[in-house]
């Protein structure tokens, strides 16, 4: 009999389904954050001799316009180089979710551990409701497997609730792209919880993003307080 998992652990498989690219998104990073870095320094250390032949070959009397110049100079360099590293930095973060999202894809294959987080994200949907009558949305493909799991989700909430709900399989698929998961509406269909696979990737990266940044980046020099 299989049991339904709560929302941690539901969490918890899908943290495990991207934990483990993380080591070659931290690689990609340092790589384009070194060059991005190198490059800055180069870029910064070409305009600082440029300008410092200039000054000294201008008139005395322009020496503090110059010097003035030299600084906003400078600043710009530096906040240049500072958004081409904030760029490479974002483009890290996107690769690393664009990986964790075609790895997803391959979520199902494992069928008993997806049998498991499918009948979680959709008990968690019953509870999210709390209505007598559901409609579970899924892919085609996991039609069958989510049916098999109403049992075991209307006797977890009714354990919990005392109170009885009929779960129903939606007439509408996800489409056939979908990584998996599935979509919860009430008795109506105007209220939904979406627990698809990308919605819970989407959530769980947006709630964890700080720590992927100071996992893959370090910490921020200017950050004072930490959750």
């Amino acid at each position: 009999m299989s049991h339904a998992l709560n929302d941690d652990q539901v969490a918890g498989e899908l943290r495990k389904m991207v934990d483990f690219i993380q080591k070659e998104a931290e690689e990609k990073a340092k790589e384009i954050e070194l060059k991005a870095n190198e490059e800055y320094e180069i870029e910064k250390a070409n305009i600082v001799r440029a300008e410092s032949a200039n000054i000294d070959s201008q008139y005395s009397v322009k020496a503090k316009q110059e010097s003035l110049e030299q600084q906003i100079t400078k600043s710009t360099i530096t906040n240049k180089a500072r958004l081409r590293v904030l760029g490479a930095r974002q483009e890290v973060l996107d690769q690393y979710y664009e990986a964790a999202g075609k790895q997803l894809k391959d979520a199902s294959k494992d069928k008993a551990k997806y049998t498991k987080v499918v009948e979680g994200l959709i008990t968690e949907g019953a509870f999210t409701l709390l209505e007598p009558v559901i409609y579970v949305r899924a892919r085609k493909a996991d039609q069958d497997l989510a049916k098999g799991t109403f049992d075991a989700v209307s006797k977890a909430y009714e354990k919990e609730t005392g109170s009885k709900v009929e779960v129903k399989l939606d007439d509408e698929e996800l489409p056939a792209d979908s990584a998996g998961g599935v979509v919860v509406f009430n008795g109506t269909k105007k209220i939904s919880v979406d627990n698809t696979l990308e919605e819970r990737l989407k959530l769980l990266f947006i709630e964890k993003l700080p720590a992927i940044r100071t996992d893959i980046f370090g910490p921020s020099p200017t950050r004072k307080f930490f959750d």
